[in-house]
Order: C-alpha cells, then structure tokens, then sequence
C-alpha cells in the first residue's frame, strides 16, 4: 500500500488526507499543534464560511492571482462537492448572503470534528504535537519522507525533543497554510521546505486586512459601519479595484468586507506609494442625481445649519466631520452655501479620500498573500514539477481570493486533488 505523508493538519491537510485514503494509501498526517484544524475554528467568526455556493467560472473571477491555476481543483473538488461532503456525514450547511455557506449550527467546530470523523473512517492517523523539519529526498531528487523531530512527552510541554528521525513516505503533500494568525501553528514552515527542495517562494504579505489611515479622523468614527458605497482603489490612474458594499470605520483607520477585498489588490511591496483610496457615498445616484437631491434638501432645510441637514444625506456621526473635510463650517446655514461650497460636498460625497499608509500586520490578516510559485506546481496534480513525489496544497501557494468562503475552498480543492494525486501516482 502507497504511503502518504500529509504535513499539515489544517483544512487543506485534512481533506487531503481524506482524498488519498480514500484512493488506497495509508495517510498519516503530522500537526505541531496540540489540536487539527486551528485556523478553521477562527474563520467566519467563529462561524466558519466553509465555502461559496457559485459556479467555478464564477468562483474563479474572486481569485485576484492565478486564478487559472485552480481551474483543475475546483473541477476535481467544487463547492457543490463541499457541501455534500459535510451534509452526508451529518453537518448540515446553509446558504447565506452573498452566498456564503456556513455548517447550520453555525459553528466552526462542527466541521472540524466532521472532517475528523471522516478522516478517522477513512483509517487516516493524525499525529499531533509532531514537528516536520525539513523534506527527505532521495538519489534521485525524489520526496521519500519528511525529517522529524522526535516524539516524546518533554518535547509536548515544549521542555526538550530527541534529534531528528526519518519517518519514509512515497509521496508527502504539504499543507502547512502561510504565516497569517501565527499562533494557530502558521509560521511559515512550507516555504521553507520548499526553499530547501529548490522552489521558489515569492514574497508574503497580509491579506484580507485592514488599512492603516494616514489621518485621524477615522478614529472619531470607530464602529461606524458604511453599507451600500462604493470604495475604489487606484494606484496612479490605474484603478485596482472598485466595488459597492460594506465599510467599517476603526480606531486604526479602514475595514470591513469592503477593506479587506481592497486589501488583496494592494501592490506587492510594503510601501503603498502612489496608492489613493476614495469612498462614494452614493454610488447609485450620478453626480446629476446626486446634486438636484442636494437641491433639494438645501431648500428644505433652508433655515437649519448645514451639520443638522446633511443626516438627511449620511449618518450623523459622519456628517459633522464630513463639513470639517470639506473645509466648510459646521454652523453654515443653508440657505447662505454657494455654488463653489455645493460643488465641494458633491465630489466629496463621491470621493471622499481615504488615505492609506500601510496594511496592518500579518498576526491580523486572513490569509496570507504570496508563496510557493504556481508555475513550479502542476495544476492538474498539485505535484512539484521539480520534485517528483511532492505536493503543495492550500494558502501556502501563492494563490488566494476574496472574502465570502473562497478561500477555504481553495484549501479544500487543492487539498483533494493533491491528496488523490499522491495516492495514485504510479511507483
């Protein structure tokens, strides 16, 4: 029988070792951590967005990075795949807004312990509190197992481990995620691996994380939330990224599901030089629109000051520091603003700068942007192309998408096939 060996006891290892079990091999997957899947007990809040209920072209348009790269995973192992998997092993899923899947207790914890279950019907071992340090390769260049540290109740408590042991294995997938939320085990270990076995590893970053504001008057309005605007993202006069939804105001600046999708199209560097952020509070009014409706509350409220009209036209937290950015008075009657004055709230109802000065840190990012390069690894496989016998699967490859369940699909579709590769690939 085909030994596989998983490094990784996350969503990607998991399904993986589920997979190739399931095709015939003995799978054991090694986890440093004390428990198998840490990081998916965070995702959603706790509620675990397990995946989203879209077709995979339209799947693929949420995947800001080599998205033609999952196009075999995704065909291998979909979404509607997902579910059924959870529904026929008694976790059942709802569909949500936005189409975001959630197991219908709403609790991350079931679907950990339903991948569990399945792995443990399957004859997979979960080995915890194993610490892979590095990829045994043979003559050949070939993956023939992992280096180890050794196994005892010392190093458990984290006191001390025996020297480094040889575990054998025909085929060895890694699955050890990127280094967002460190302390779920997610240290970067995969890069590193693949940095000894030849690869190339492009530079990480967070991603799905919230903007640090250059200003401060974002921080008056901590826990304002902002639906239906647009927020649009250039870098010049090229424009990354534009979309209607949902913002949220914090005491460091910007987040919310609108942020965050922002945040994946960010340049690959650490300074954001050149990068404009702009928010239009009524996206679905042209500037026409918007100015005769305007009009019309300026002559409404022709006798009130400006700071106790403009409620009328956003949230009143916004609006007293919106006449502030405007430049103009809060105690301005409105029956005194000129055409000049009007101009000016137009085009800052529509481009309100949000000014940026860099992202915050990976401990607090969703996933991890940048990783193992896709053109070294098979899509059709998820095998090395410069290691014969070694897989690569979920956020340690350099794809990753939006928010809305995406990317935990990735793990799980690049989980799968990586897993049903391995334990079918001829000797």
């Amino acid at each position: 029988m085909k030994k596989v060996i998983v490094i990784g006891a996350g969503a990607a290892g998991l399904m993986a070792a589920i997979h190739a079990a399931r095709a015939g091999a003995e799978v054991t997957v090694l986890e440093r951590n004390e428990k198998a899947g840490k990081k998916i007990y965070l995702t959603g809040k706790g509620r675990c967005n397990v995946t989203n209920n879209c077709s995979r072209d339209e799947f693929l348009l949420e995947v800001p990075r080599n998205p033609r790269f999952l196009y075999s995973a995704l065909s291998f192992f979909s979404p509607e795949d997902m579910m059924k998997l959870l529904e026929d092993h008694g976790c059942p899923v709802v569909t949500q807004r936005g189409r975001r899947v959630f197991p219908k207790t709403e609790k991350a914890s079931d679907v950990t312990k339903t991948l569990l279950a399945i792995c443990a019907k399957e004859g997979v071992q979960i080995r915890l509190h194993r610490r892979v340090t590095g990829i045994a390769l043979n003559a050949d260049g070939a993956a023939e197992g992992v280096y180890t540290e050794g196994e005892s109740p010392e190093q458990a408590d984290g006191r001390n481990s025996k020297p480094e042991s040889i575990i054998p294995a025909d085929a060895v997938i890694i699955a050890t995620g990127g280094v967002s939320y460190p302390a779920t085990g997610s240290t970067g270990d995969g890069y590193l691996f693949a940095k000894e076995t030849g690869h190339t590893v492009s530079p990480v970053f967070p991603s799905l994380v919230g903007l640090v504001a250059e200003e401060t008057w974002p921080e008056e309005l901590q826990g304002l939330s902002l639906k239906n605007v647009r927020v649009t993202l250039k870098k010049g006069k090229k424009v990354l990224y534009s979309e209607i939804g949902e913002m949220l105001f914090t005491h460091f600046g910007f987040s919310g599901p609108l942020i965050l999708e922002a945040s994946c199209h960010l340049p690959e560097s650490e300074s954001l030089e050149g990068c404009a952020l702009s928010l239009d509070l009524k996206p679905g009014l042209t500037a026409e629109q918007l100015d005769a409706r305007l009009r019309r509350e300026l002559e409404a409220g022709s006798k009130k000051q400006m700071r106790n009209m403009l409620p009328a036209l956003m949230p009143g937290s916004l609006a007293e520091i919106f006449l502030r950015l405007c430049g103009l008075p809060e105690d301005l009657p409105c029956n005194q603003v000129t055409g000049a004055q009007r101009l000016r709230l137009l085009d800052m109802m529509q481009n309100l700068p949000l000014r940026i000065r860099g992202r915050r840190s990976m401990q607090e990012a969703i996933v991890t942007r940048g990783g193992i390069s896709v053109k070294e690894v098979n899509p059709g496989t998820m095998e090395s192309k410069r290691v014969p016998g070694l897989y690569f699967a979920g956020e340690v490859l350099d794809v990753d998408a939006h928010t809305g369940g995406y990317n935990l699909q990735i793990a799980f579709s690049t989980g799968a096939l990586a897993g049903d590769s391995a334990a079918r690939k001829e000797m």
